[in-house]
């Protein structure tokens, strides 16, 4: 399980470097098309702004991954190690609601997002946003499974802090402190 686990998410830091370099291309293109030849590629931003949505989402997937998401945790910090605990399992419950809205808002948009097309490419809109299938399926099975290793007790109390204050993040690396 490890294995495909880490192979999922291989796969999905090579395709953001895919679609970030694809971005930049367009982009920069464009950019000389209009200032060196007075001319440019229409469909470039409106594909450069559906590439820049995806990579936001995936890229908010492999974040969490590494729980690099910012948060404030002085509070957290504070509680006993029941406590964090509670927290933490409260927080991870709230975040799995929060998946389960967007897969929920996700398909209840799909069939006027099918019927929908973009303006210039006419690409359906569903394929633009569908990456919110995605997303929310990627960070629920995450969620669901620190849940199952919080029930089944294989976290250390250093990793019920989830998220960490900017500074101390910072702090940690420029003096070579572990997280």
């Amino acid at each position: 399980m490890k294995k495909i686990n880490d192979l999922f998410f291989k796969l999905a830091e090579i395709t953001l470097v895919i679609m970030l370099s694809a971005m930049v291309i367009m982009v920069f293109g464009n950019v000389v098309l209009r200032y060196g030849f007075n001319d440019g590629i229409i469909s470039s931003e409106e594909l450069s702004r559906f590439l820049f949505i995806w990579i936001t989402f995936l890229g908010a997937i492999v974040t969490m991954r590494d729980n690099g998401h910012l948060g404030l945790d002085s509070v957290v910090r504070k509680l006993s190690l029941q406590g964090k605990k509670m927290a933490f399992g409260i927080s991870n419950v709230l975040m799995l609601g929060c998946c389960v809205l967007m897969f929920y808002g996700t398909l209840k948009q799909h069939g006027i997002n099918a019927t929908t097309r973009s303006a210039v490419t006419e690409i359906p809109m569903s394929w633009v946003y569908g990456v919110g299938y995605i997303t929310s399926l990627a960070m629920g099975l995450m969620i669901i499974g620190n849940l199952v290793k919080l029930a089944k007790g294989n976290f250390n109390e250093s990793d019920l802090i989830q998220v960490q204050d900017s500074e101390e993040v910072v702090t940690a690396h420029t003096q070579g402190a572990p997280k």
